[in-house]
């Protein structure tokens, strides 16, 4: 996808109907959807290689154009004619939105499309570290090429993550973490929300859907994001962790999620436990939710979060 964002203020009302009449001071793009989880990954890795579905128009060579600049592997990118370049403009003025403009085109799976990206992925798996399925319920990610990136990602011993999408009912066996935010966990479990409590290690209703979305599909590890009462991390045989909110601010929860599975399968490929990988996505959630617009974090950033909670020490080495 791609992010557009309309920067400008509001002086008055429109003559013309009750609405905000916005006055442009800036645009700007960045790479949205998967390709968020890209750059979030981009500061601290070698490489990073986005594989996904784009149209054959101008904003996909604009999305392609941006991923390079940030030195994102564009190639396996497969472009599909039947279905334009996802486009999301935000107009934003006084550091709120003001309304959303989607362009995008629902579809099923496409068989030429599901195939390319298996193939793409059956080549670059022996290369990488690790995998990460982002299900934005676009059209791409269906069960076939699902099961076949885990197929791929167990046959090469790589750690694969997901981040599910509850309108896009898949079979997750065979990941290694998924990661839904609460309302799609609930939702994936069947379970009805009935309120947070302050704290989720007593939230007899958000252990019981962890419980239930573990044994459904047979889970190693399952990281529910909570917004303000941070992370719960679900393990096989081990009781549930939970760690609290890091952020200091919040501007904009938009990508939050995208940061989150990013840095916790980037600490787990570079040898941390998975509470160690929750304690890091939590902290780089909480720089991300301090900014506006689609935002990423840096390693520096990551570090002084650490350091200003005062419990743990982070040597950054490139």
């Amino acid at each position: 996808m791609l992010d557009e964002f309309i920067w400008g203020r509001v002086s008055r009302i429109s003559p013309e109907a009750p609405v905000p009449v916005v006055e442009v001071q800036a645009e700007s793009s960045y790479p949205g959807g998967a390709a968020n989880v890209a750059r979030n990954l981009r500061p601290f890795c070698a490489g990073v290689v986005l594989c996904g579905a784009v149209g054959e128009d101008a904003y996909a060579d604009k999305l392609r154009g941006l991923l390079e600049a940030e030195r994102i592997e564009t190639e396996a990118l497969v472009p599909f004619g039947g279905a334009p370049t996802i486009v999301k403009t935000r107009i934003i003025a006084r550091q709120q939105q003001v309304v959303r403009v989607d362009r995008e085109k629902h579809f099923g799976p496409v068989r030429e499309i599901t195939s390319r990206a298996s193939e793409i992925a059956a080549g670059l798996m022996p290369s990488v570290d690790g995998v990460i399925l982002e299900d934005y319920g676009k059209g791409l990610l269906c069960q076939e090429l699902k099961d076949e990136v885990c197929r791929l990602a167990r046959g090469h011993g790589k750690f694969l993550a997901a981040d599910p999408n509850p309108d896009n009912p898949l079979d997750w066996s065979g990941v290694d973490l998924l990661k839904p935010n609460r309302s799609e966990a609930f939702a994936m479990a069947g379970r009805k929300d009935t309120g947070a409590l302050d704290d989720p290690l007593a939230d007899q209703a958000l252990l019981e859907v962890g419980d239930l979305l573990l044994k459904k599909w047979s889970l190693k590890g399952l990281l529910i994001t909570l917004g303000e009462h941070g992370m719960i991390l679900f393990e096989n045989g081990a009781p549930p962790y939970h760690t609290p909110t890091r952020a200091r601010e919040v501007f904009d929860v938009s990508g939050a999620g995208d940061t989150a599975i990013a840095l916790y399968t980037l600490a787990v490929c570079a040898g941390a436990t998975p509470r160690e990988a929750a304690e890091i996505s939590n902290h780089a959630s909480g720089i991300v939710v301090a900014k506006l617009g689609t935002a990423t974090l840096e390693a520096h950033e990551l570090v002084a979060s650490f350091d200003h909670d005062g419990k743990t020490r982070v040597v950054y080495e490139k």
